[in-house]
């Protein structure tokens, strides 16, 4: 199969109708294996899969390193990039908070450009806006980077209404990227809204939560695996989540489709601007995702997903209490 292409947002570049998320190639649920992981990323561009999303933290650059080996070669105008930015990491793979002065962003844009061997960076965003930061401050030396030829486009990520308003009345903005799944369906409310009124695209990660509504995840994670410190992968929560899981599986079955594809479908059917990325490190995990790209679901499927997974009936947040603070998205949601 090869993947159609969509316009990012008003003014963001055209791109595949689904992405490839890679942070899981670099360590963040476990141990990856090498080869497989750039297997999957030569077999996500076979399909026409165009837009790959990473950001410099992930691995501590080894996710970029990773990406730059696997497109080496390629046409440069045969994909595009969307790097994250701004989170600190120690040697023991902690986390310090985030630097976004100018001098650190334009840092940061340097090594992300030697990591990725390239000359540009199609969407270049912020991975977490923390409160008090000057959002016109970090969006104008963005658009700076965007005069010089750096950057392309310029993208949010995990920002709420009034900030995605700040933001694009310096520079247009092409996407947010945000969790939306499912299970995390927090910017139905204020924020999408805001964004189909700007025309702002969307850029939806974790449409499987990060795994747990694959219908493969088993209940465990193994050393590494960043999943075992989330409040939805625990306990009670785990358990009340996996039968959700099951209730959607009695959906999928019945449609002739997986429980991932269900999933991945229904997030697709949300609406033209909304561009799932698929966490893929496997080749076969890439193909069921795939899969998804030609599923139409009618409004009798929708409303039988709606109805085995309601709209807030996840246990347990999506990032520990800590992770959640960070996130300007949901501070402008409560």
């Amino acid at each position: 199969m090869t993947l159609s292409r969509t316009k990012l947002g008003a003014t963001g570049p055209e791109v595949s109708t689904f992405g490839l998320g890679a942070m899981g190639m670099s360590g963040m649920y476990g141990p990856s294996d090498r080869e497989e992981s750039l297997a999957t990323l030569h077999a996500a561009l076979d399909a026409g899969m165009t837009l790959i999303d990473t950001g410099d933290f992930y691995g501590m650059g080894h996710n970029e390193v990773l990406i730059g080996e696997a497109l080496t070669g390629v046409p440069r105008e045969a994909y595009q990039l969307s790097v994250k930015f701004g989170a600190l990491r120690d040697p023991a793979g902690g986390w310090g908070g985030y630097d976004l002065r100018p001098a650190a962003i334009r840092n940061a844009l340097a090594q992300s450009l030697s990591k990725l061997r390239v000359d540009y960076i199609d969407i270049y965003r912020p991975a977490r806006l923390p409160a008090g930061t000057d959002v016109e401050e970090v969006v104008g030396t963005l658009a700076d980077m965007v005069k010089a030829g750096y950057v392309r486009h310029i993208g949010l990520s995990e920002v709420g209404a009034e900030t995605i308003r700040r933001a694009a009345a310096v520079h247009p903005v092409c996407d947010l990227q945000i969790e939306y799944s499912l299970v995390s369906r927090g910017i139905e409310d204020e924020i999408l809204p805001a964004l189909r009124e700007l025309g702002i695209g969307v850029t939806a990660y974790g449409v499987l939560s990060r795994g747990l509504i694959s219908g493969h995840w088993q209940g465990t994670q193994g050393a590494g695996d960043f999943r075992g410190a989330s409040p939805r992968f625990q306990g009670e929560n785990a358990a009340a989540n996996l039968a959700l899981v099951e209730a959607l599986r009695k959906v999928a079955e019945a449609r002739g489709i997986s429980v991932a594809q269900a999933a991945i479908a229904w997030v697709d059917a949300q609406g033209a601007d909304i561009v799932p990325l698929v966490g893929a490190r496997r080749r076969d995990r890439l193909a069921e995702a795939l899969g998804a790209a030609d599923i139409r679901l009618s409004p009798d499927d929708l409303a039988a997903i709606e109805t085995a997974v309601p709209k807030g009936a996840a246990a347990g947040e999506r990032y520990p209490a800590m992770a959640m603070a960070d996130l300007d998205s949901e501070r402008k949601a409560r």
